[in-house]
């Protein structure tokens, strides 16, 4: 069978490497894919948002299974596309993506289906905005309704922190068009973690937990980022836990989905906030994590493909994960200044070193390739992916290969793991 990967940073290489190993593909494709991915797959210069070329591409190939990694072609409706010409596709359809796409839908099915979140109200006039935040005072968190790079989140410690954001997404359009409304709840204390599902809109399959470390600096302080590390398993989601997550959090999700006429089918993934052993609904992305999806796919053990088919296929019920009982952690080695502004092309060295070290795997996000050398070409470059028997020895594996990697001005957190440790 032939499989085409449509994305080209760190989580579209996970899923490259993992997907390679199955029995079921013959031919590996990626769009845009990526330098590292091009070791894996056959790289094709067709943008991740180019529905109508990737559409025309998958025909003219034949291609068995499209898997979708990103979430941007999944709001634009690349799923009805390949469908509606019977291609076979894994990811949620243009109306179920909304659940990402906007946080104003995700926060009112969770509304409408009593699914534990923050109180929130969503805003499409910034002087009314400003006046909610006035009553409800700080800390409180102001949100881009819609898509911005897992940037659009503001959590504000005083009134004018939150004010100043507003401003900044509704006045200034920092995030574009995703700011032509914000949501604005209630702030959650307690510890992030990240809870993965597949589904064919019906059933349920869980993946092992993880967590994220979304802040830029050491301690989770600094601005939010698309992510700057995670492991997995994450010790906070304890077995009582997961079981309460699925019945609470993520069963409701896919049944109300389906209740309101948008099946969701693909990967659930739930940000959660879990404070005193209760878990709280943050947000929900219509894709894997990234950098989740590097440590949750090191450590599966089964072949993914037959759960993706099956996913698409509404035939999930009798699908099983085999995990590995080792541990996986992620560091993310990010370009200077990232998450704002950050120079590009700069070459970097020691993957080659790297590569040589077992139980390890540099996954590529932000490089592209200049005359021969890999360069940086991204915020987030590199996700740098070890496993070990504890998250202790998976933590050190990982800064192993970090320890090789070199290019002017690279930013890494230190403190990686450092909660589960803390556990």
């Amino acid at each position: 069978m032939k499989v085409l990967v449509v994305g080209g940073g760190g989580r579209e290489h996970a899923l490259c490497w993992k997907i390679a190993q199955s029995p079921l593909v013959d031919t590996l494709y990626c769009a845009p894919g990526n330098p590292g991915i091009a070791e894996l797959a056959e790289c094709v210069h067709i943008g991740a948002d180019e529905i109508d070329a990737l559409l025309d591409f998958a025909q003219a190939e034949e291609i068995g299974l499209t898997v979708v990694g990103p979430e941007v072609p999944l709001t634009m409706g690349i799923v009805d596309r390949f469908q509606a010409v019977g291609l076979e596709i894994f990811g949620p359809n243009q109306a179920a993506a909304q659940i990402e796409g906007s946080k104003g839908f995700s926060k009112d099915l969770m509304a409408r289906h009593n699914i534990p979140t923050a109180a929130y109200q969503s805003f499409t006039e910034r002087d009314a905005a400003v006046a909610y935040v006035r009553q409800q005072g700080a800390p409180i968190v102001v949100k881009a309704d819609g898509l911005a790079a897992g940037k659009g989140v503001i959590v504000a410690m005083t009134e004018e922190q939150a004010i100043a954001g507003i401003d900044n997404i509704m006045l200034h359009k920092v995030f574009g068009s995703a700011g032509a409304s914000v949501v604005i709840e209630e702030f959650m204390a307690g510890e992030e973690a990240s809870f993965f599902a597949f589904t064919d809109g019906k059933n349920i399959l869980p993946l092992a937990s993880s967590q994220d470390h979304k802040r830029v600096y050491d301690q989770d302080e600094g601005p939010n980022t698309g992510g700057m590390g995670a492991y997995s398993p994450a010790p906070v989601v304890t077995p009582e836990l997961h079981d309460e997550i699925v019945a609470t959090i993520v069963k409701p999700t896919v049944d109300g989905m389906a209740a309101d006429g948008h099946p969701y089918v693909g990967i659930l993934y739930v940000g959660l906030m879990i404070k005193d052993g209760t878990p709280r609904v943050v947000e929900y992305n219509a894709r894997f994590g990234d950098p989740e999806a590097q440590p949750l796919l090191m450590r599966m053990k089964s072949d993914i493909v037959p759960v993706l088919q099956a996913c698409a296929r509404g035939a999930l019920a009798d699908s099983v994960i085999e995990w590995h009982d080792k541990a996986a952690v992620c560091v993310v080695m990010a370009s200077g200044g990232y998450p704002a502004a950050f120079e590009k092309g700069l070459p970097i060295s020691g993957l080659e070193a790297a590569a040589k070290i077992e139980d390890l795997m540099v996954f590529h996000a932000g490089t592209t390739l200049k005359d021969a050398v890999v360069v940086n070409n991204g915020g987030r470059v590199l996700g740098v992916t070890g496993l070990g028997d504890t998250v202790a020895s998976a933590i050190d594996k990982a800064y192993s290969g970090v320890a090789q990697i070199r290019w002017a001005g690279v930013h890494v957190r230190t403190d990686i793991g450092q909660k589960a440790l803390n556990r």
